[in-house]
């Protein structure tokens, strides 16, 4: 077999020498485990939430305007990780379901704030026991100060990557 034939064995470096070092496993790096993570999360909050008739990203709305009553569409976008327009689709989807309120007209501006109605404050108390009871499992191998670090230092990684880059 030619050199670096076995790209997962045998690597070569730029001057053509060759590094026998094999690459490390896609596993072991943190971003990888943080995108498994989201991926089996969100995986379990559309199973639970789904007999309820939720998606995740209306939870989230419902979450997020229980906690800011009036939000704005972009608001709630930027919240629930979603487009604007996505956002605009949930909330009138919502609506539709008497879960939420938005004027026809924005009394200033374009902005529509929107409200729960006591119909998606009800479904959401449902909803978020269920929520919340995913989060239970997913850190109930760790201690209450391993939670605690892991949260701080998701904070630092997100700080990080927000912040302008130097140079």
């Amino acid at each position: 077999m030619g050199q670096g034939s076995e790209s997962h064995d045998v690597e070569t470096d730029t001057d053509g020498r060759t590094n026998d070092a094999a690459p490390v496993a896609l596993e072991s790096h943190l971003g990888y485990q943080l995108k498994h993570l989201q991926t089996a999360l969100r995986s379990r909050m559309d199973e639970t939430l789904r007999p309820l008739g939720l998606t995740t990203p209306q939870y989230n709305c419902l979450e997020q305007l229980r906690r800011r009553p009036g939000a704005s569409n972009s608001e709630l976008a930027r919240g629930a990780f979603v487009t604007r327009q996505t956002m605009n689709t949930l909330l009138r989807g919502m609506q539709d379901r008497e879960l939420v309120t938005r004027p026809v007209k924005a009394d200033s501006g374009r902005v529509l704030p929107t409200r729960l109605t006591p119909a998606g404050e009800r479904l959401l108390d449902r909803a978020a026991s269920r929520v919340e009871a995913i989060s239970d499992r997913m850190v109930s191998p760790l201690d209450e100060e391993t939670r605690t670090m892991v949260t701080e230092a998701l904070g630092l990684c997100i700080a990080a990557l927000e912040a302008p880059e130097n140079g």
